[in-house]
């Protein structure tokens, strides 16, 4: 009788409605992060807002907004065992690619900064499908590559062709906005995703072979913006585009490296408050805990990142479900990557791509992704504890 209330989907449920089971260190690490991210945002749009007669909260508002919807999309994601979302994949990635379909469409995707990755909302709000067709690819190549009709413990060529299928079509139609960021961490995931399948390692090595030479012949071909362009030209070279992409980056360098040991306090950075760094509360959130926390805040947020990292780690290497182990590993993949990408770029180290740091950075689209991500994360750890 015991086994089978254990196994009662009902009963299981239940005990997810009350977040019992839930990895504790993984909670609150993403909740100080989503209350720092907060405060960031707040102190890069309040002065500047202020003084030109705007409301100085108008980006904490909708801030708050977000995460408490991000919040409840993650809660929502829990109270569903991960192992049934097999049978709705196919929705799942389907819904991904039809909202790629539909930011392409002129007169219903925006286009912002060179990319048309947005779709209008009412009330100024905006949805970036690319952000949601990270969930749909993970959880669509995890489960290809966790049902396995063979007797072997790796997966087939045809599995990971299957899987390739799954992701290559999403990942062109980011390619169209274009969105080279998103793109790129997509691919990490994906590559990540197959090597710890157990896949060969001859298609690791060819994976990487196809992302280097297909990244030359897009920028041959045209398909990176030359917005996009100028942005990888500031990275070689910061003096190219002094007045765009390079500006930006020699700013934001400024602005981390003005905060030294301490920083100038929250909400008393004159580099924040004067707005050098263009879009501060979104790509560039780093740069205000740069000034205003200093190198030790700075590391204080980079220590709760890894914390975040290394539980996700954890939970796919507990999980005795390959399709738990997958999807586990694919979230983190998709946060390190990002998070290493935008503290990358942000201090000149990686080329600006215009990603967003998770769980710190304005936009409800990220901030919904991320908490997806998350709660998909506390299923399988609440999973194989219940």
């Amino acid at each position: 009788m015991s086994t089978f209330l254990n196994r009662n989907p009902y009963r299981r449920a239940h005990r997810r409605s009350f977040f019992a089971g839930f990895d504790p260190i993984l909670t609150a690490a993403v909740g100080a992060l989503l209350v720092i991210g907060t405060l960031l945002v707040y102190a890069a749009t309040r002065d500047w807002y202020s003084a030109n007669g705007l409301d100085p909260e108008y980006y904490l508002k909708r801030h708050v907004i977000n995460i408490v919807i991000g919040i409840a999309l993650a809660w929502g994601t829990t109270i569903i065992d991960y192992r049934l979302l097999r049978a709705y994949t196919p929705f799942i990635w389907g819904l991904g690619v039809f909202g790629l379909i539909l930011v392409l469409i002129p007169g219903i995707g925006s286009e912002i900064n060179g990319a048309r990755a947005w779709i209008g909302l009412p009330f100024g709000f905006q949805i970036q499908p690319a952000e949601i067709a990270k969930i749909s690819i993970i959880i669509g190549i995890s489960m290809l590559l966790s049902e396995r009709t063979h007797n072997s413990d790796e997966p087939s060529n045809q599995d990971v062709l299957k899987a390739l299928g799954v992701a290559a079509l999403p990942i062109l139609l980011i390619l169209l906005q274009p969105d080279m960021g998103t793109v790129f961490i997509i691919s990490a995931s994906v590559v990540t995703i197959i090597a710890v399948s157990g896949a060969p390692t001859r298609w690791i090595v060819g994976l990487l072979l196809v992302a280097v030479i297909g990244g030359f012949v897009a920028t041959k071909a045209g398909v990176v913006s030359e917005y996009q362009l100028k942005r990888l030209q500031s990275f070689i070279d910061p003096n190219a585009d002094t007045q765009g992409a390079g500006y930006q980056l020699r700013q934001a360098r400024i602005t981390v490296g003005s905060g030294g040991l301490l920083g100038t306090g929250l909400f008393d950075g004159p580099q924040t408050s004067g707005r050098f760094v263009p879009e501060q509360q979104t790509d560039f959130i780093f740069t205000v805990a740069g000034e205003q926390l200093g190198f030790i805040g700075s590391g204080f947020i980079i220590f709760l990142l890894f914390i975040v990292l290394m539980r996700g780690f954890a939970i796919a290497r507990r999980s005795t479900d390959p399709y738990g182990t997958l999807v586990s590993t694919g979230v983190v993949a998709w946060f390190a990557f990002q998070i290493f990408e935008n503290i990358g770029m942000t201090l000149g180290l990686m080329p600006m791509t215009g990603v967003p740091l998770p769980f710190l950075s304005y936009g409800g689209s990220s901030m919904f992704a991320n908490l997806i991500g998350f709660g998909l994360l506390q299923n399988v750890h609440a999973s194989h504890r219940g």
